[in-house]
């Protein structure tokens, strides 16, 4: 479950000092009660023995004093010691807490296919264009002949039926990913998040993905990962994090049966964890994501903070900003959590727009982003910040990519 450092109970109430002032008001109300009780309540024996006057006048009255004092000071140190005692409690919840929060995954290796991406290019084409802003997303027909309507098709898979284009896309993803899985032991533990949006039946689309694995010649067996979407790293980083297994994110969203305004894209992704791969060098650090719990702007404001906090890092320090699955009317939003933070939006290191580039891709949106922003950080770019929604999204996530240093391997 997500990790709320919000949700740490607040600091002990510190109970008050004992006032100087009202005891001893309080010793002079005494005394006085005391000698005016028995200057007017003695007997004459006792008024003649001065000893025993002034130490009942007196003496009982400072010794009541005395004991109330005691029983004061007493109070006061235990409820001190129940402050210290739920504080160092807090503390220590706090500093699991945040430990739990700033653990990281590895990405080991990306695979990415976009409408900005040609057959035969080389990865850092179709990443050159994005950065530059080059615009894919036009009118053109859909996959099932209708249009013209707005968006964008995988090159390559335009011309042919949609089972065809996707095996192509399926397999050529995986021949990618297999490449780097091909340096790790055949018995090690693969897990595997796969996500196909496309108009193909469910049998189609299982012999689809089983013929596109036999393609990529990949030895590792999968076991189905739990969760979808970024609530599945947040889950993994819980539960998994010292599992041998590497995570295998694949994600596809091809021939739509409504096009309008999406896109077009496949994504793989190789993600281990820190404490138990050493076998491949990572490319990048993803961090914790942070979902927004209700879609407000002080939502958003605390979720960016938090993501931020999981590094830490301090916005000044991101050099790119990506926004993918975010509707018009979150804009607004958004732009108030960079003016707030603040992070540089200033170009050329401004926020990509990949909705704007490409139109939106759906349950890919995240993974889309991850993918670019892994990449610009392979060519010698600092922290990358995503924002990312999503057909199923909830709330608007935020996440952080870090480059990897000599001190953090």
């Amino acid at each position: 479950m997500p990790v709320r450092l919000d949700r740490v109970p607040a600091p002990a109430t510190r109970p008050a000092r004992p006032r100087v002032l009202l005891w001893l008001s309080l010793l002079a109300l005494l005394l006085a009660s005391g000698m005016g009780s028995t200057f007017v309540f003695a007997t004459q024996a006792l008024r003649e023995q001065p000893m025993s006057f002034w130490g009942l006048a007196l003496g009982m009255p400072l010794l009541g004093w005395t004991v109330l004092g005691f029983g004061r000071i007493a109070l006061y140190i235990g409820q001190q010691s129940a402050a210290d005692g739920w504080d160092e409690a807090r503390e220590e919840d706090m500093i699991r807490r945040i430990r739990r929060g700033r653990c990281s995954q590895q990405v080991l290796g990306v695979s990415l296919y976009t409408a900005l991406h040609n057959p035969g290019d080389a990865p850092a084409t179709q990443l050159d264009a994005v950065l530059s802003g080059t615009q894919a997303l036009v009118f053109q027909p859909s996959a099932l002949g209708e249009g013209p309507l707005r968006h964008t098709r995988l090159q390559g898979a335009a011309d042919v039926e949609p089972e065809i284009g996707l095996l192509r896309v399926l397999t050529q993803v995986l021949i990618d990913l297999g490449q780097i899985l091909a340096q790790v032991p055949g018995d090690r533990p693969l897990a595997l998040m796969l996500e196909v949006d496309c108009d193909l039946p469910e049998g189609l689309l299982q012999r689809v993905w089983q013929q596109a694995w036999r393609d990529s010649g990949i030895r590792q067996s999968t076991v189905p990962v739990e969760g979808r979407g970024l609530a599945a790293v947040d889950q993994w980083l819980d539960q998994r994090i010292n599992d041998q297994a590497l995570l295998l994110v694949l994600v596809v969203q091809f021939a739509l049966p409504e096009p309008e305004g999406s896109a077009e894209v496949a994504v793989g992704l190789l993600l281990g964890n820190r404490l138990t791969q050493t076998t491949l060098a990572p490319i990048a650090y993803l961090h914790r994501p942070e979902q927004e719990r209700e879609p407000t702007d002080a939502d958003l404001l605390y979720a960016t903070r938090q993501a931020l906090d999981w590094v830490p890092l301090e916005g000044q320090s991101i050099e790119q900003v990506w926004r993918v699955g975010i509707g018009a009317q979150r804009t607004a939003a958004m732009t108030s959590v960079l003016l707030e933070i603040p992070i540089p939006v200033e170009s050329p290191r401004g926020v990509c727009n990949l909705d704007a580039l490409l139109g939106n891709p759906g349950k890919a949106a995240p993974w889309l982003a991850i993918a670019a922003a892994t990449q610009t950080i392979e060519r010698g770019a600092g922290p990358q910040f995503i924002f990312s929604g999503g057909d199923d999204a909830a709330g608007l996530w935020c996440t952080v990519l870090m480059p990897v240093t000599p001190f953090s391997k």
